[in-house]
């Protein structure tokens, strides 16, 4: 199971005003994953609950793909015959913050992992990522670095055309964004002989984030494939999500699609 604790920097409890150290201890890799959050920066420098919900999955799937609904979606990218993928699948992260999601993924996954987010978060994400890049190695995993501005081709193609999948956790916020992200999904998913597919976790907030998924559905298949139960005090809980190109076909291994 995924736990969560606090550090504390020379004996004094990190203020929010100052860097907070959280750790993450994954089970199936048996490693602690430390991400450095800087609250008083802003949104992309604090960790959410819709990331946690990620990397609870990815852990729980490490340890027993047979009950996971991230089963069907990564089975795609295994070659025929195989319990494993024939070479290390290709990450991409939006959105990243922290980073802790494509962490995760590069460590339990053996993924080679590109988080990535806007120019002024990048040095952040680097300190997680060169933080935490033993504990990825130990598995076969990589994380780099990157800025991405959602709607602009040029960073999606300086990315390179090796991607498999794509992650992003509590994007959908800012209505002046959905067009810029689903822009991007576009550029990356919508890739002629691809089987590109994005997992997304989403906390609803607002009426309007149904806009975006209007929108999104226009131009993929969207499936929900997981649902946490509401934390107390709140009527709902996370939801992920699977983006894929339509028509797209998945593999006959068994996952939990349905609606919350």
């Amino acid at each position: 199971m995924l736990q969560i604790g606090y550090n504390e920097v020379d004996g004094e409890n990190i203020s929010s005003s100052e860097p907070e150290i959280q750790l993450y201890r994954i089970d199936s890799i048996e490693s602690t994953v430390m991400i450095r959050q800087l609250p008083s920066l802003g949104i992309s420098f604090k960790l959410w609950l819709p990331a946690t919900t990620l990397v609870t999955l990815l852990d729980n799937y490490r340890r027993d793909p047979s009950t996971s609904p991230l089963t069907r979606t990564l089975s795609t990218f295994q070659s025929e015959g195989s319990d494993s993928p024939s070479s290390p699948l290709n990450v991409v992260e939006l959105g990243s913050g922290t980073g802790i999601v494509g962490i995760a993924a590069a460590a339990t996954l053996g993924a080679n992992v590109t988080v990535t987010d806007l120019p002024n978060v990048i040095e952040n994400l680097r300190f997680n990522a060169d933080a935490n890049a033993e504990a990825a190695a130990r598995f076969g995993g990589k994380v780099h670095v990157a800025s991405l501005r959602w709607g602009e081709i040029d960073d999606v193609e300086a990315l390179g055309q090796n991607v498999d999948l794509v992650l992003a956790s509590d994007v959908v916020y800012h209505e002046h964004l959905y067009e810029p992200l689903l822009k991007t999904l576009r550029f990356m998913l919508l890739v002629e002989g691809s089987k590109r597919v994005f997992l997304m976790s989403h906390l609803k907030r607002w009426k309007k984030e149904s806009i975006f998924f209007k929108k999104a559905r226009k131009l993929f298949d969207v499936d929900v494939i997981h649902c946490d139960d509401p934390q107390e005090g709140s009527r709902i809980g996370v939801v992920v999500y699977r983006f894929a190109p339509k028509n797209q076909t998945f593999s006959s291994v068994k996952d939990s699609s349905f609606v919350c």
